[in-house]
């Protein structure tokens, strides 16, 4: 039986070949295509190139004027929101003490679902400027909000609903629902 080698004996392994090179880059095309000459109703080049800078530069104002008038709406709400969550807990103590608990807590319940719709379109707006686009799901919750509320209020009170007023606003219940589905399933199908 031969020994086995020793590991401090063993030779190196090959070195392994040089990375191949990159290969030689395309020639540059031989002339440029052939453009159509110049009608005459075309204004000269200079001009065409202050007009695009003035599209641009109007472009570019008209969004970031667009923007600061976004967040000015924004912060509005959120002050609005603020006030009536501030104005809702007062009155909530008030109607408490001159009046019954119930009627102080549907008070509340209102003012805070109206304070929800609020947030939710602050939602919209801070959105908006991420994307520069319209979402669509924002929306639909605050049309949700305001309709639970609606049916609330009606509920909360002593006099009689008609049923097809809580019929109508329990359909757009549902229709709501249904658009918050069909919307995350488009979402998921696009991603």
């Amino acid at each position: 039986m031969e020994p086995l080698p020793d590991a401090s004996e063993s030779t190196p392994p090959p070195a392994s070949p040089p990375p191949a090179s990159p290969p030689p880059a395309s020639p540059p095309p031989a002339s440029p295509p052939l453009a159509s000459p110049p009608l005459a109703s075309d204004p000269p080049p200079t001009l065409r190139r202050v007009r695009r800078r003035g599209v641009t530069g109007s472009i570019w104002a008209l969004e970031h004027a667009q923007d600061f008038v976004t967040i000015v709406v924004g912060v509005v709400l959120i002050i609005l929101a603020a006030t009536l969550i501030v104005s809702g807990v007062i009155s909530f103590f008030i109607d408490a003490v001159h009046q019954s608990v119930s009627f102080a807590a549907i008070n509340l319940l209102d003012r805070v679902l109206l304070v929800l719709i609020l947030v939710e379109i602050v939602h919209t707006v801070v959105l908006s400027l991420r994307a520069h686009r319209l979402v669509a799901q924002p929306f639909i919750i605050v049309g949700l909000v305001a309709v639970i509320r609606r049916i609330l209020f009606l509920l909360s009170n002593q006099e009689t609903i008609s049923s097809a007023e809580l019929g109508l606003l329990i359909a757009m219940v549902v229709a709501f629902i249904a658009g918050l589905i069909a919307i995350s399933h488009f979402e998921k199908r696009d991603e």
